[in-house]
């Protein structure tokens, strides 16, 4: 009976120890993962930092790079309103000479039939009187003087039409550069923009992650203590029941020793018991989530480009390459018609097989000459030319075509050798 009573209370003891050390390692082990997990956020707490003076630094250059366009799209402004002043002047100087020409020509051909020193002569010759004399010989110096003056102001005009002729080209070539400065621009800031989107998608999701992270750690954390509170209170409980099973044993011990010590004889039927003592342990599962990462063949041409002042790759410049006795200061496409005819050129409405066809409203309001290789009729041309649909090279992109069609702009008219 009494080897019964210790055995059940030494198991007990075994039982409680058991609990105790299991909840122990329990602990620690949920320690050591709450310690990981905040290693983990300390670390993407770092990534985070770097990641945002990434997306301050690639901000910054985005900054820059728009400042550097609007200071060229106002530059281009400014020099295209210069060259619509300087063309306007150039259709004036342009109008001037060509009359000026047309008077010359008359009064050459004048001279021509007759010796105009002759007729002086005789007008003064023929005087009725000396103040008579007088006034022929001062009308004579007036109508000198007057030719002398028209010729001076024919120069002088001429000399004027060259000067603006030459900045207008300048000015021309500045927004054509500018305009290829302007595309490389949008171009990096293009990639500068998708950079910085990058680095901002990178920083949200990690930290999407480190507040994933930390809900996970966090419930961790709560599973850890709800665990460890389950376990100690089923040891407490079990502590009680030990304690119950002891105090029950001593007391039968007691019993029996006091029937022994008075002598009675009665024969006791006792059933050995024994406590059996279970004890479960709790587990916890945790699990986590990492999100996951989120037409025309152009025909070649024998081209001479020496000389050209032209933007390269553009209709003028296509055209001088192809036409040498195109001028270099002529200016924009549409501004051609007006400089060919002060050089001396004629225009005409009827297509020909070497002359320059020119659109004056094609061409985004700049625009847009060709170089005439074969005429079908008024209705029927092909033609030679470079910046057409992006073809920045010289060819015949467009086969036989109507250039009076509206497409064009509806306006055409051909420069003559």
């Amino acid at each position: 009976m009494k080897k019964s009573i210790l055995s059940a209370v030494l198991v007990s003891g075994v039982t409680l120890t058991s609990a105790q050390t299991l909840t122990h390692v329990n602990a620690d082990e949920y320690d050591n993962q709450i310690a990981a997990k905040d290693s983990v956020i300390s670390d993407l707490t770092a990534q985070q930092t770097d990641a945002q003076k990434q997306v301050t630094n690639i901000q910054a250059q985005v900054d820059s790079l728009t400042t550097q366009q609007n200071e060229l799209a106002a530059q281009n402004d400014q020099l295209q309103q210069e060259s619509q002043e300087l063309s306007t002047e150039i259709q004036t100087l342009s109008n001037k000479i060509v009359a000026r020409n047309e008077t010359l020509k008359k009064q050459a051909r004048a001279a021509q039939k007759a010796s105009t020193l002759s007729s002086y002569l005789d007008a003064i010759a023929n005087s009725k009187s000396i103040s008579d004399a007088i006034s022929r010989v001062a009308a004579v110096h007036e109508v000198v003087s007057t030719n002398q003056a028209t010729i001076k102001q024919q120069e002088s005009d001429k000399s004027a039409l060259e000067e603006k002729q030459v900045a207008n080209q300048e000015a021309i070539n500045t927004v054509a550069a500018n305009q290829v400065q302007l595309q490389e621009t949008s171009a990096a800031l293009t990639t500068q923009q998708a950079e910085l989107q990058a680095a901002q998608l990178a920083l949200q999701a990690q930290l999407a992650t480190a507040q994933e992270e930390k809900a996970s750690l966090q419930s961790q954390q709560a599973a850890a203590q709800a665990a460890a509170q389950a376990a100690a209170e089923q040891a407490a409980a079990q502590k009680q029941a030990q304690e119950a099973a002891a105090q029950a044993a001593q007391e039968s011990v007691q019993t029996a020793q006091a029937a022994v010590e008075t002598g009675t004889a009665t024969t006791d039927t006792t059933t050995d018991t024994s406590a059996d003592a279970a004890t479960s342990q709790p587990a916890a599962s945790t699990a986590s989530a990492t999100p996951a990462a989120a037409t025309a063949t152009a025909v070649s041409a024998s081209v001479n480009t020496a000389g050209n002042t032209y933007p390269v790759g553009q209709c003028t410049w296509g055209v001088k390459s192809l036409v040498s006795w195109a001028g270099n200061g002529w200016g924009n496409a549409n501004q051609w018609g007006a400089s060919a005819t002060a050089a001396g050129h004629s225009i005409s409405s009827t297509p020909s097989v070497g002359a320059i066809a020119v659109w004056p409203n094609d061409g985004g309001g700049y625009g847009h000459v060709a170089y005439v290789v074969a005429v079908n009729g008024t209705n029927s041309i092909q033609v030679m030319e470079s910046n057409y649909a992006g073809n920045m090279s010289i060819g015949n992109y467009r086969g036989s075509f109507d250039p009076t069609a509206s497409t064009w702009g509806g306006s055409v008219y051909y420069i003559l050798p």
